[in-house]
């Protein structure tokens, strides 16, 4: 399956699977796009070479920051770099996918225990509408509570990024993470399609995780937090 939209996968999800949670824009012929607020911090330029795609971006942003997949050296100088995470993204076809019994899928209604989890654990961004970008799922303990959960997040065509993998630190040691990473592929599998992640470079620990899992590593990236000068 080709590859080449993980080059650029917040611009593939955005115009493609996830366009209903999109705001897209234009501006000389080309476009850029960010998720609905409330959705995802994450935004994307057809071409990052292209200065009349930033100008599509800053159309939608209204001076606030936003995080695009590019290098820190493709930011025009108007722009400022709030902040730039090195990253990796793996690929993830080396996978072995498994269904997972004791998991429970999250709808809108758990987003408050969701976003409770995410608090504790820092896996990532995750804001209340997050949970419409994919399938999430979750374990609960004997009481009900929700101590582990992963998911999926970007959605480039033939691809779905498994996101959110936390687990509660009373909780860790099980192998929940594991489980659940697998039961997300397991989804995306039955879809003919193929998982892949994001993770921060330094992120060690996870990054041998996955790899033990049979994710590859892609390519190196830079998660860019940027806004206009003079942006809020």
């Amino acid at each position: 399956m080709a590859s080449e939209v993980l080059d650029n996968p917040v611009w593939s999800s955005l115009h493609g699977q996830h366009t209903g949670l999109a705001e897209l824009a234009g501006a000389d012929g080309a476009r850029a796009g960010r998720f609905k607020r409330d959705v995802s911090p994450f935004g994307a330029l057809e071409d990052p070479d292209n200065p009349a795609c930033w100008a599509a971006l800053s159309s939608l942003l209204d001076g606030h920051a936003i995080c695009v997949l590019v290098d820190p050296e493709a930011v025009p100088a108007d722009w400022k770099i709030v902040m730039a995470i090195p990253g990796v993204q793996m690929d993830g076809r080396g996978l072995e996918p498994a269904e997972e019994p004791d998991a429970v899928s999250l709808t809108g209604a758990d987003v408050p225990e969701i976003l409770a989890l995410i608090e504790r654990t820092r896996p990532g961004p995750y804001l209340p509408r997050t949970v419409e970008m994919g399938r999430y799922i979750g374990i609960r303990d004997d009481g009900g509570a929700l101590v582990a959960m992963a998911g999926e997040r970007l959605h480039p065509t033939g691809w779905t990024e498994i996101s959110a993998v936390c687990t509660d630190a009373e909780h860790r040691g099980r192998g929940l993470g594991t489980r659940l990473t697998r039961a997300v592929a397991h989804g995306i599998r039955a879809r003919d399609e193929v998982p892949f992640l994001h993770a921060a470079a330094d992120n060690v620990n996870a990054i041998r995780l996955y790899e033990a899992l049979g994710f590859t590593l892609r390519r190196t990236c830079s998660f860019t937090i940027v806004k206009q000068d003079g942006g809020r």
